[in-house]
This record gives structure tokens, sequence and C-alpha cells, in this order.
């Protein structure tokens, strides 16, 4: 070998050493640095015409495993999903009072049952009377403060959304450009892991926020797709985008084209902003729904009681909520019998009109009984109260007037949708509300549903996550019947059969429920149907849409006319069986206050609101049923935050151990470069020297 090939192969040693020392110094210098990947040093042997000629870089690499990368990212998915949805539940439950504390929000309906326990035993204290409506106002009130905190809560949710897609975009955007610089590194086999780890940084944070895949560019640097394909950051980063109503279920799109296209609808399945939109379309929605089920449920045992209860004197007027119903329409369906009644200031009857929905008829002080229809039904009672009284029908409310006394109601045996006569049409309601709470609306398949043909209801179907499947603009039928109506909005071409169908129960209540494969839900984008002449929409009279169903808890307050004249709340009982010329309604009389008291446990029906389906029970069990399945979801995603820490935590590890520095490994290469480095370097002095002698005989 010449000595020019002997000083070329040292040389080859002394560069090769000198790249190994330097990554090793690098190495050890980021021992700390968070997110840094230790570096190797390739090398292999330089064979020239097949001879051996020395060693050759052929490049320095982070030392990897993918299988713990993709872990990492998985977890970390996980682990901010669930860290945004235990903190914002965490927050919702606050709202809610300390259940070991005087002011949780559950206790305070025992505070109503008590107040009114207290009243019976003295019907007469108008100071107990008003303690009770105040019991009832704070309950009210405190739900509507409640309801409204959600709602502020959901809004914040909507804040955070939009900061965390902005953050993501601005991730995509570095990403796409580090890979420009890694390619422009390999290609003339530069380093560039400094490039690297701070991309691989860069998709550690961006997987806390959106699940994403990760794959190697041909060139260098980093693919990134959604869950579907969907190409966000290569050779070229995609814009994110949130799309939402307040009336419809959020979701991200990913605009590829710089902007020439709509961007394109993609599945998110982890990340924080899979926990915010989860928050923000279901979990605080859920419970501002259950929340108005509750307190609407709640108004309507109170009303109950005391739409089966009377004052001493009794009113003069009674007047009714809106139904949203033609009179006819709200007639038809009812079943067993009710008693009218009107009585003097002493409490003496002057006339009494028995209904018997059941048979149809009714008749005057226990005379023959005349038929009636419910078309006919207005008449025939005014007919049969004759010069004692009248009744009344304008814009869905019924009203009751004495012309000399008051008017007083024994509910029997009468019901329609699980309310008696003077509770379904509000005649004596304690609570009243700005809107329609309870969307048990009584009417069958075969009433008239009373909406204009041709009025449009914009339906939006979505997946379970929110990714939109399609709008479908359903109009109201030609025929008459709530049969027809429900055909549309099922008809597989013009409405949403081919993904679900709407249902109209016994109580008239109005659901959907999705079909596989999509298993769908609905929202309302725009609703123009009215019922008659100002009537209520659609999504209005049967509670369609997250914004209808939300807003229930708001709605409810304790009659001003209460509020004014404490006097005026019946606390007691008319009473039909006393022998003729004895008054039907005596003062001091507590048997209503006592059926006030005991409301909270008869027991009603509750519909499908957040965490609790379809169940029939008292509103006592149910404070405690909704209350502990608000403590249950926030246990329940707390723990999932601590499982989804935990295995981020041992994949972090894991990957650690592989990717991060190790000092002792670092001065065993130290020492081993080093010596490497002086033996090329007394080779090369070796074969100067020989070369001097050689010169100097020369």
């Amino acid at each position: 070998m010449s000595l020019t090939a002997v000083l070329k192969t040292a040389n080859t040693g002394l560069v090769a050493s000198q790249v190994g020392l330097r990554a090793v110094s690098d190495n050890i210098a980021n021992v700390n640095t968070s997110g840094y990947v230790r570096k190797t040093v390739d090398q292999q042997q330089l064979v020239v015409a097949g001879q051996g000629m020395g060693v050759e870089i052929s490049g320095v690499k982070r030392v990897t495993d993918q299988y713990l990368q993709l872990a990492t990212l998985t977890a970390g998915s996980e682990s901010g999903r669930w860290d945004a949805v235990a903190q914002y539940m965490d927050n919702a439950q606050s709202l809610f009072g300390d259940p070991s504390g005087e002011a949780f929000f559950f206790g305070r309906l025992d505070e109503i049952w008590a107040a009114f326990a207290a009243t019976a035993n003295d019907p007469s204290s108008s100071l107990l009377r008003s303690q009770s409506l105040s019991s009832i106002e704070d309950f009210l009130s405190e739900g509507a403060r409640i309801n409204t905190s959600l709602n502020e809560l959901g809004r914040t949710v909507d804040t955070q959304i939009s900061a965390n897609i902005d953050r993501a975009n601005d991730l995509l955007d570095q990403i796409n450009k580090l890979n420009t610089d890694i390619s422009r590194a390999q290609m003339v086999q530069a380093d560039a892991s400094g490039s690297e780890n701070i991309q691989s940084q860069l998709v550690d944070e961006l997987a806390t926020l959106i699940n994403v895949q990760v794959s190697s560019r041909p060139t260098g640097g980093l693919i990134i797709r959604s869950t579907e394909g969907v190409m966000l950051a290569g050779d070229g980063a995609a814009k994110l985008a949130y799309s939402r109503t307040d009336s419809t279920k959020g979701y991200i799109t990913a605009d590829t084209s710089g902007g020439t296209a709509a961007g394109k609808a993609i599945t998110i399945t982890g990340g924080a902003l899979r926990g915010l939109l989860d928050l923000r379309d279901d979990k605080l929605p859920g419970v501002s729904d259950q929340l108005g089920e509750f307190l609407s449920r709640a108004a309507d045992a109170i009303n109950a009681a005391h739409n089966a209860s009377t004052t001493v004197p009794a009113q003069a007027t009674l007047t009714g909520r809106n139904t949203g119903l033609d009179l006819p329409t709200a007639v038809e369906g009812f079943t067993g019998a009710t008693t009218v009644a009107i009585v003097d200031p002493a409490g003496q009857l002057t006339r009494r009109v028995d209904i018997n929905f059941t048979a149809g008829t009714m008749s005057v002080d226990g005379g023959p009984a005349a038929a009636f229809t419910p078309a006919s039904f207005l008449a025939d009672l005014n007919t049969a109260l004759g010069a004692t009284g009248a009744a009344t029908f304008t814009n869905g409310v019924l009203s009751l007037s004495a012309t000399a006394g008051g008017v007083a109601i024994d509910e029997g045996t009468s019901n329609k949708a699980g309310r008696a006569f003077s509770h379904f049409f509000g005649l004596n309601d304690i609570i009243r509300s700005g809107g329609f709470t309870n969307y048990d609306t009584g009417l069958s398949g075969a009433s008239a549903h009373g909406f204009t043909p041709g009025d449009v209801i914009t339906i939006r179907l979505a997946q379970g996550d929110g990714k939109p499947i399609r709008d479908v603009p359903v109009s109201v039928p030609a025929g008459a019947t709530m049969n027809d109506l429900v055909a549309a909005l099922n008809s597989n071409t013009t409405g949403v059969g081919l993904y679900g169908q709407y249902t109209l129960d016994s109580n008239g209540a109005l659901t959907f429920k999705g079909a596989a494969p999509f298993y769908a839900t609905t929202s309302i984008v725009q609703d123009n149907t009215a019922r008659g002449v100002g009537g209520p929409s659609i999504s209005a009279l049967f509670g369609l849409g997250v914004v209808e169903r939300t807003g229930r808890a708001n709605r409810l307050a304790v009659d001003a006319a209460f509020i004014t004249d404490p006097m005026k709340v019946g606390l007691a009982k008319l009473d039909l069986s006393v022998a003729v010329g004895q008054p039907v309604l005596t003062p001091g009389d507590g048997r209503g206050a006592l059926a006030l008291a005991s409301a909270g446990e008869v027991v009603s029906r509750f519909g499908a609101a957040g965490s609790l389906g379809d169940v029939r029970m008292t509103v006592s069990r149910y404070a405690a049923e909704f209350g502990g399945s608000i403590g249950r979801e926030s246990a329940a995603a707390d723990t999932r935050r601590s499982s989804a820490q935990a295995v981020k935590t041992e994949a972090v590890n894991r990957r650690q151990s592989v990717e991060g520095v190790n000092l002792d490994e670092e001065l065993v290469r130290l020492t081993t470069y080093q010596q490497a480095f002086n033996a090329s370097a007394r080779m090369i002095q070796a074969a100067k020297e020989l070369f001097d002698v050689l010169t100097n005989i020369v």
C-alpha cells in the first residue's frame, strides 16, 4: 500500500472519529433537553477497487422506535381528550353545589315540601304561604342560574375549540416547513437531526390536540394524515376550520386546496378537540337538557297538586297556559271525568257541571247527561255554565270565570298524557312557563297536526361524532293528521327515513332514533313551520333540537299573581260529597297544602334526557338519580383521565429509555472515539515520519 493510501485511510478514520465525537458531545450537551433524541453515527467500510480504503460516514441518525412513537402519540391523544372532559365536567358538577352542604341544589326541593307541610298546619298564614312561594322561587332561580352557567361553560368550550384549531394549524404549518429543511439536509447527507427533533416535538403536541396518522416521507420528514387519510401536512399544510351553529353539532374541516375549495369534514376520535367537541355537543347539553327535564317535571308535580286544589273563597277566574293546540284537538283524547263548580263567597255550590270525557257527556247539577264532541266542547260548556260563568279559548289558552263567586275544579279521574283536566290546560298553575317545557302533547296519530302545508323544517343528520351526513328540508304534508306528518318526516326520499325514524308515543311525544350503520343524530337547522296563525313550530311543540331543549330551565317562574297576593295559593280542596246546603269549600282546609307537600312522592314520567332514559319515578327519586348521574359522569371522566395519563407516562418513559441520552453509554462512546481519533492521528504521524525518511534518503 502506498503512503498516500495510508494517509487517506487514516484521514477517513480521523474524520469519522470527529463526526462521532461531535454526535456524542451533542448528546451529552442535551442530556436534560426535553424532547431531544440521541444521535448515532452510521459508518461503513470504504472499498475502492476491491480494496479497503478506510471508513466513510453514511449518515447521522436519531435513535427512534416507531412503535413507541405511535404508542406515545395515541396515549397523548387519549390523555388530551379526557383531560379536557374531566376539567369541564368537574366545573359542571360544581355548579350544583356540595351534596353535604346546605346550598346543594337538589336539597332545595326538600325545602319546598317542608314549607308546604308547615303551611298545612296554618293555611291562613300569609307568611307561611310567602315562605312556600319563596322556596319555589329559590329552586327555580337556582336552576336557571345553573343552566345559564352551563350555557356559558359551553361558550367557553367553543372558544377553546377555536383556539386549539388555530394552534393545530400553526403546528401543521411548522411541521410542513421543517420537511423542506430535512429533505434538503438529507440530499447532501448533512445532519438533519436537529430539525427532526423539533418536528417530532411538534407532532407530539399536535397529537394532544387531534389524533393523527404519521408516516415518513421518502425524501425525508413526515406526512400527517387524518383518521380517514386526508393529508394534513407533508407536501403542503391543510387549513383546519371549526364549523358549527348554536343549534347543530360542531365538526372540523380540512382545506387542502389552499383556499380554492370548501374544506372536507374529517373524523376526529382523540385529542383535546374530541373531548371539547363531546362536551360542547353532548355532555354539557345533556346536563342542561336533564336539568330542564327535572325542573319541568318538578314544576308539573307542583302544578298538578295545585290544580287539584282551590282557594277559599274560590278565584273568580282561572286562566290556563298556552297548550299550542286548538281546543278540539286539546279536548280529544281525554278519558275519565272532572267537575267544574261555581261557588259563592261563602263556599256554597251554585252550579255543578260534571264532564265525562269517556262517555262524551256533560250534566248540570246532577241532571241528565247531554252529549258533547271535542268540536262542540266550548259551546256546550258555556251552555252548561249558563248565567253563572263562562269559558273562553284564545290562542291556545282556556279560561274559566264565574259571574259571581268563584270557580273550583275537582280533577276527578280525568287524564290525558298523564295530566288531569285543569292541569293539562294549566288553569291553576303556580309555576308558569315562557315557552314549552313539557313535550307530552297528548296528540295521537289520528289527531290533526295543525301545521300549514308547505311550511318547511330543515333537519341536519350527523354521525355520532358530529360529522354531518346531510341536511334534509321536510315540507309539512297536505295530509292533516299526525300520522301524515310523521310519515313525511320518515320518508326515504324527502325525509330522514334512510337514517332513522321519528315515532309518536302514547303521550304524544315525538322522538328520533337513528338506524344502522350511521346511528345518526338530528338537529334543527331552521324551522319555518307554525301551528295555526302565530302558533308554535314543530320543534317548539315537540322539543326538537338542542336550543329548544336546553332553554327549558330558564323559562320557569312563579306566577306573579301569587307573589303579589300569597292568599291566592290554593290550599283547600273542593268537597262534593257534602250534603246539599253544606259548603263545598271551608276556611282552614289544608288538604291542598298536604298534597303539595307530598307532590315529590307522586310517580311521574320523565322523558329521556342526558344520561337517564325514559323512566317513571317520583320527583324526589329523580333528583337523587340526577345528582348521582352528574357525579358519576364527572368521576368517570376523572378516572379515564387518570388512566390515560398513566398510559401516557408509561409510553413516554419507555420511549425515553430508548431515545434518551444515557451518560454512561455516551462516555463509553466518547472514550472509543477519542482512542480511534488518537490512533488515526498516530497513523498519520507515522506515515509522515516514514515519508520524511524516504525524502531524506533521496
